[in-house]
């Protein structure tokens, strides 16, 4: 308790490009909480078929500072990640968000123009380091999409705790992927 409030654990995913709050894992890793009662919500992003980095951010930004007493943890897949990795840059809150859990996410251009609008300027892993106690990352060791090399490179700039699934592709719902425990332990 902080004062006379209690504090709650809440997780609020960020889904990818063309993505939705109830693909792949996200509605399974929403269950397993809710059974622990941590408070979990995946965030319906603006125009996922066309997003707007500056309206991503608004997105997570509304959550985040709505919910400042409580124990914040972030979870991104794909383009999920660089829209965390932006808000953090930004962030001005006096609480450190607890944790923030990436997966599948690039930090280099790529194919896709919508994409790159979120990696068109280097991130200030500096900045993004000191907004939140720990960093853990989880990629697939033949991501399509997003190339391992990536996440190694991350993991690296955030002093962050790597997880390599093997063959686990994109770790999306067209990968197979309707369950991802090694997420729920990083927020756990």
């Amino acid at each position: 308790m902080e004062g006379n409030k209690i504090i709650m654990k809440k997780v609020f995913i960020i889904h990818g490009f063309d993505g939705s709050p109830n693909g792949g894992w996200r509605p399974w890793l929403m269950s397993e909480l809710d059974k622990k009662d941590v408070y979990c919500c995946a965030l319906s992003m603006p125009a996922p078929k066309k997003p707007i980095c500056s309206e991503w951010v608004d997105e997570i930004s509304r959550h985040v500072n709505k919910n400042q007493k409580d124990e914040i943890c972030l979870v991104g897949h794909s383009l999920g990640v660089p829209a965390i990795l932006r808000f953090l840059e930004i962030y001005k809150g006096t609480k450190k968000i607890s944790r923030v859990v990436l997966v599948s996410g690039p930090i280099k251009k790529t194919d896709n123009k919508f994409v790159n609008k979120f990696l068109n300027k280097p991130f200030d892993f500096k900045k993004i380091k000191s907004k939140a106690k720990s960093f853990f990352i989880i990629h697939g060791d033949n991501d399509p999409l997003v190339p391992l090399s990536e996440a190694i490179e991350l993991s690296k700039l955030l002093s962050a705790e790597l997880t390599i699934v093997k063959k686990g592709g994109h770790l999306n719902g067209s990968s197979g992927w309707h369950k991802l425990p090694r997420c729920l332990k990083a927020i756990l």
